[in-house]
């Protein structure tokens, strides 16, 4: 079982000014959890389209409830890599994230394309699309809800950032700038973060995750 999210946004950018703003859009105020990149990996194809691989780190606050599934002294920081393909020639960035360690108690796979507009001048399509899924077993539905919760969560920052980066850029403060707050978890979420604190408070016998 696997859980799934998709949304999508205009930008209020033209395409170019968004693959730029890309690139630098690290660091910025709104993820500060994001704590090296580094490029391990670039080559300019024959059609003209750039791949890029990206390792980043970043830092992996678990709720207290989380404490359980990990052992004592374990690395908090968690390994993304990203691959991106640019396209020039359809104007389209398409980029492919997943995490490295962590991978039991927790994997979120995404995948995000950012395509320009033929409908709206200066405008960037964004897609989003991520899939969530838990190893442990007997707790991956409520790991799932939780992962999706802060998923929500963390791709409203990453659109803060983004958008950050675009105001450097271009040397302004956007009026388009979001002003959505970031939204606090469901019920749902909620009930589950509960039935997870429960069952880790709860003694059981040891179990070994691979």
């Amino acid at each position: 079982m696997v859980k799934y999210f998709c949304n999508s946004t205009d930008i209020k950018s033209t395409w170019d000014h968004v693959v730029s703003a890309f690139w630098q859009r690290y660091p910025n105020p709104f993820s500060t959890h994001v704590l090296t990149e580094d490029v391990v990996y670039r080559e300019v194809t024959t059609d003209h389209r750039l791949l890029s691989r990206r390792l980043l780190m970043k830092t992996n606050r678990l709720p207290r409830w989380a404490e359980r599934f990990f052992p004592v002294g374990m690395s908090r920081c968690v390994y993304i890599v990203e691959d991106s393909i640019v396209d020039p020639v359809n104007r389209s960035l398409t980029t492919y994230t997943w995490n490295l360690n962590h991978t039991t108690l927790m994997s979120v796979e995404e995948r995000c394309v950012f395509q320009d507009s033929l409908e709206q001048p200066s405008t960037t399509l964004l897609k989003r699309e991520a899939w969530i899924s838990s190893g442990i077993f007997g707790f991956s539905k409520p790991i799932q809800e939780f992962g999706l919760a802060r998923f929500k969560s963390n791709q409203v920052k990453a659109m803060k950032g983004l958008e950050y980066a675009l105001s450097n850029l271009q040397g302004e403060t956007p009026q388009w700038l979001l002003r959505d707050t970031v939204k606090p978890p469901s019920e749902k979420a909620k009930e589950a973060a509960k039935t997870l604190a429960s069952a880790a408070s709860a003694p059981q016998k040891p179990q070994q995750y691979v």
